[in-house]
């Protein structure tokens, strides 16, 4: 093996008779850096949209959510659920209550998930981060209950951040039959004043379907006097996330589902990971073609090398040695263009981290200027691995099919 890979080496980057064998070789080893460059910089930039959309997670997306599995409701004072409160990785507990509402103002309205919180949601996250306005972040007082609406849904109803007249909001009752002649006879109503305060996340999701106001509020509006739809939990900075998930719902049991934040954006990483994997495969389809160059470079190479080749079965050498020579040499291009290839992607990544010179639009056109990228050893070592195997498979094919009609 070590003779036939030094006689390779002499081979690919030994003058050779013809110049065009050596152009031929170096723009295949080119086309294989390319279609690597293209892997490279094309996994990078999924992995940086999905790490901008986890850097979007908010006190809307808990560190942890504990959810019924059947049903929509239940009740919190459930002893499984007292005894993962007591665990002393649960730093912040609230309860919270979230169903759809119409909403009302003046002569606008539309439907509205109504999320009732208690007074410790505002510890999940920096909550204060999202408020935007001159009030306070309170919502309830003695007297009435207060609306914290998304930035939307306030243009939505024409309301603006410090509205005069209360919303209106109307929910079904549960179980209630609709008498046509007095359809509100089967709808509970309630009001929320203004707070002076809006919240902004910059994902449409939210802003434009959101209201924020107190869990007693929505347990009335609902009619769900003792009942939650969701726990959401946020763990000590000295607790494990894996692990103490884990033993999260191993003491829920199978009545209750814990997710992660994302776990809960499930759909949206899904999709992003199947365009990711599709983008892979076509890119390796276009590495497929790029080996095509390789096979016809050591076709000529074999053509050229057919007196060496005379020469070596003269002193003993045999199909098989002559055979791992040129499959070596096609292996040196694709190795070598893989390299080049994942060199160069790593440093225009890097380069698009720094400058951002790839721009998405205009500024503040997007929530980000520049394509973001993200370059991970794992993307890495699989393209490597793909780039290998692939123009490894294509040389051997091809040293095996051209050997017994060339040499």
């Amino acid at each position: 093996m070590k003779l036939a890979y030094y006689i390779a080496r002499r081979y690919l980057f030994a003058p050779k008779k013809h110049r065009a064998v050596n152009v031929i070789s170096a723009l295949s080893a080119c086309g294989v850096a390319l279609a690597t460059v293209a892997l490279v910089c094309t996994l990078s930039v999924f992995n940086g949209f999905q790490e901008m959309v986890a850097g979007f997670f908010t006190a809307f997306d808990p560190e942890l959510k504990i959810t019924a599995r059947r049903g929509t409701v239940f009740h919190p004072a459930d002893s499984c659920l007292q005894a993962i409160r007591r665990l002393p990785q649960v730093a912040v507990w609230s309860e919270t209550l979230e169903e759809n509402a119409l909403v009302r103002y003046h002569d606008r309205q539309t439907t509205a998930t109504v999320k009732g919180v208690d007074n410790a949601w505002r510890g999940l996250a920096s909550v204060d981060s999202l408020l935007y306005g001159g009030g306070e972040f309170i919502l309830r007082d003695s007297v009435v209950s207060y609306a914290i609406p998304g930035v939307e849904l306030m243009s939505e109803l024409g309301c603006g951040i410090a509205f005069v007249d209360p919303l209106e909001l109307y929910a079904p009752r549960h179980g209630a039959r609709i008498n046509v002649a007095n359809p509100y006879a089967g709808l509970r109503h309630g009001y929320l004043h203004s707070s002076g305060l809006i919240f902004i996340v910059n994902q449409q999701e939210y802003d434009a379907h959101y209201i924020l106001t107190s869990l007693d509020f929505a347990r009335k509006l609902f009619g769900r006097p003792d009942q939650v739809s969701a726990i959401e939990l946020r763990l000590t900075p000295d607790a494990d996330p894996v692990r103490t998930q884990r033993r999260i719902q191993e003491l829920a049991g199978p009545d209750y589902l814990v997710q992660n934040r994302y776990e809960q954006q499930a759909d949206v990483f899904r999709i992003m990971t199947s365009e990711k994997l599709i983008a892979y495969l076509f890119l390796t389809l276009i590495l497929m073609m790029a080996c095509f160059n390789v096979v016809g470079s050591l076709s000529m190479l074999m053509l050229e090398k057919r007196d060496d080749v005379r020469t070596l079965c003269n002193l003993g050498a045999d199909t098989r040695l002559v055979q791992r020579i040129f499959r070596c040499e096609g292996g040196l291009i694709v190795v070598c263009g893989a390299v080049v290839g994942i060199g160069l992607g790593w440093l225009l990544c890097l380069a698009q981290q720094q400058f951002g010179f790839i721009r998405l639009g205009s500024a503040g056109e997007f929530v980000t200027d520049a394509f973001p990228v993200s370059v991970q050893g794992g993307d890495i070592a699989v393209v490597f691995v793909t780039v290998t195997l692939v123009g490894g498979l294509a040389v051997w094919q091809a040293v095996r099919y051209l050997g017994r009609r060339l040499l």
